[in-house]
């Protein structure tokens, strides 16, 4: 008998259709382990323009459109969300999720650290900012240079750009504080109207 023939009848015709349409499509649909970006630097990437200008940074993880686009020796960072940490470029040990979070000022450097924020463009201004922790849309959002503050509830210390160790827990609380530190309001609009001022303490619904 032909040996040709004989193959044929001992190979089932559904495993040569399965290798016919494996070999067909391209690397990354055989199970490439590697995403959209990927090197030896433990850096890993799915989107667009992800990790673009990454050089010495090592073990960060972007997802998303741009994410960490500037970063350039910045290392364990992780960016989930377009355009999150696009502006980052030698900060280390930051956490963004959320649509902009943590974007900073377009192409300008942003060497902040060790900050956590969670929402649509939280933290979205940051520049050397560290220590800063920010959930909820737009909280913490103007905050430039400001360290160790934490905001949670919709905008919470929006206006915030380079006041300190400053809570506050509620939506619009601490809206309008800019440069005031060591600040601590709980409820909605607490403290709504401070800009500048120190050392205050509020509780409750629109709390002074």
């Amino acid at each position: 008998m032909n040996r040709l023939i004989q193959l044929r009848r001992t190979i089932p015709s559904s495993f040569i259709a399965v290798l016919t349409a494996y070999f067909a499509l391209s690397p990354t649909i055989r199970g490439q382990s590697c995403p959209s970006h990927c090197d030896s630097n433990y850096n890993t990437g799915e989107g667009d323009y992800v990790l673009h200008y990454t050089s010495t940074g090592s073990h960060n993880t972007a997802v998303g459109n741009t994410v960490l686009y500037l970063n350039t020796t910045g290392s364990y960072n992780t960016g989930i969300g377009d355009y999150a940490l696009f502006s980052n470029t030698t900060g280390i040990q930051n956490t963004a999720t959320g649509h902009g979070a943590l974007n900073g000022p377009g192409f300008g450097s942003v060497t902040a650290s060790s900050n956590t924020a969670s929402g649509f463009k939280a933290l979205f201004s940051i520049r050397t900012g560290n220590n800063n922790t920010a959930n909820g849309v737009e909280t913490l959002f103007s905050n430039t240079n400001g360290f160790d503050n934490t905001a949670n509830g919709f905008q919470a210390l929006y206006s915030n750009r380079t006041g300190n160790f400053n809570t506050a827990n509620g939506e619009a609380a601490l809206l309008d504080n800019t440069s005031g530190s060591d600040n601590t309001a709980d409820g909605v609009a607490a403290l709504l109207s401070n800009t500048t001022g120190a050392n205050k303490t509020a509780t409750g619904w629109q709390a002074l």
